[in-house]
């Protein structure tokens, strides 16, 4: 007897996940892996952070949470918003979660019906798009590359062809780096409220940048949902913490998906986040190295062959085009892996239309593995 299987798990995978056990599996059999696939900072979570996670096993009995989180921690990410951007956000608008997954998931869900259509840059994260095709909504993609600095804007998302009821923006971007600066943010954000359609503002990489400070959606509109996360720049990617900044009229629906789905965000996690917010000096040190780690690769790179980079303003990543190198980068990945021990993403993670010519570098990682892996790959490519 055949017994009835879902599509929606039919949706591609999260390669960077199979090319991370790929990496892991080559390390267990005492292969030497450097490791710029997955986007995760190195180390542990800040220190004020562990000492306040297990004040809290002694302390605390670990039990459910409201369903938008620790009064504490929704106070501390709104005092966030007026330090860093200026912007009065009500604690009542903020839905702690567990991590951006959960967030994306729940904006989703609160925002769209099955057949909405909601535009997708390519290259981008690629969960935006399986888990709104998993949910019934059609992904829009949106090819973006150097002319827009891969990024949307209100002038190429003019040229989309039939409605749109929903856009999802990300700066600074996954898998580039690339950012929108104010100007770009206000515009984006004004024109998606003239036109009715809703905004999706992903800001996980805040905080990492190399120049100007990344700009905020808050703010800016009545209807947009911001997205955030511990997981980038706070260093808490295994906390699994993120949140939301909701508008008005999603705030109930997101409270009762949130009870039904997930009741609420980790205790553990949660009560140790409400530290993280006194760790600006320990966390903008970790940007520094990250800065670091970005200059050795925009200088290393090019020298085994990686020349079309694109900018990265933000997060830990560089973005290369690789047209000239291959036509199928999942199989130059698996190779470089295989016969280098450098793990990395192939592009077609982030965008089907274009990725097999194109990969992703993180260099979250030590500097040490930056100068290792760079220098693998030039002989390599000798």
């Amino acid at each position: 007897m055949a017994f009835k299987v879902a599509g929606r798990g039919a949706i591609s995978p999260f390669i960077v996940m199979d090319v991370m056990r790929a990496a892991n599996q080559r390390a267990a059999e005492g292969g030497d892996v450097v490791h710029l696939e997955v986007g995760q900072p190195s180390g542990q979570a800040p220190s004020l952070v562990l000492d306040a996670a297990q004040a809290a096993l002694k302390a605390d009995p670990i039990g459910y949470t409201e369903a938008f989180g620790l009064p504490e921690l929704r106070e501390n990410i709104a005092g966030h918003y007026r330090h860093a951007h200026g912007v009065a956000v009500a604690p009542e608008r903020i839905a702690v979660t567990t991590g951006s997954s959960a967030g994306f998931l729940l904006a989703f869900l609160a925002a769209f019906e099955p057949g909405d259509r909601v535009a997708v840059a390519a290259p981008g994260y690629p969960a935006y798009r399986n888990i709104l095709t998993a949910l019934g909504i059609e992904c829009v993609l949106v090819p973006v590359g150097p002319a827009s600095r891969y990024q949307l804007s209100v002038e190429v998302l003019e040229k989309v062809e039939g409605r749109l009821d929903g856009v999802v923006v990300a700066s600074p971007s996954n898998p580039t780096g690339s950012m929108l600066n104010a100007t770009e943010v206000a515009a984006l954000s004004a024109w998606c409220e003239v036109q009715g359609i809703r905004l999706i503002s992903d800001e996980i990489y805040h905080g990492i940048t190399y120049g100007a400070a990344a700009a905020s959606a808050a703010g800016q509109g009545d209807h947009a949902v911001i997205v955030n996360s511990f997981s980038k720049y706070y260093a808490m990617t295994g906390w699994r913490l993120g949140w939301l900044v909701l508008p008005e009229d999603l705030v109930r629906s997101v409270e009762c998906l949130q009870q039904n789905m997930f009741i609420s965000a980790p205790t553990l996690s949660q009560l140790a986040a409400c530290a993280v917010f006194q760790a600006y000096d320990e966390l903008d040190a970790r940007v520094a190295a990250y800065a670091t780690n970005r200059d050795i690769l925009l200088n290393e790179l090019p020298k085994a062959g990686f020349h079309k980079l694109a900018p990265s303003d933000g997060a830990f990543y560089l973005y290369a085009d690789i047209a000239d190198l291959t036509n199928d980068s999942a199989d130059f990945c698996r190779r470089m892996l295989a016969e280098t021990g450098v793990a990395t993403t192939p592009g077609i993670d982030f965008d089907p239309l274009a990725g097999a010519h194109t990969m992703r570098f993180s260099f979250a990682g030590s500097a040490e593995d930056m100068v290792k892996a760079a220098r693998r790959l030039r002989d390599w490519r000798k």
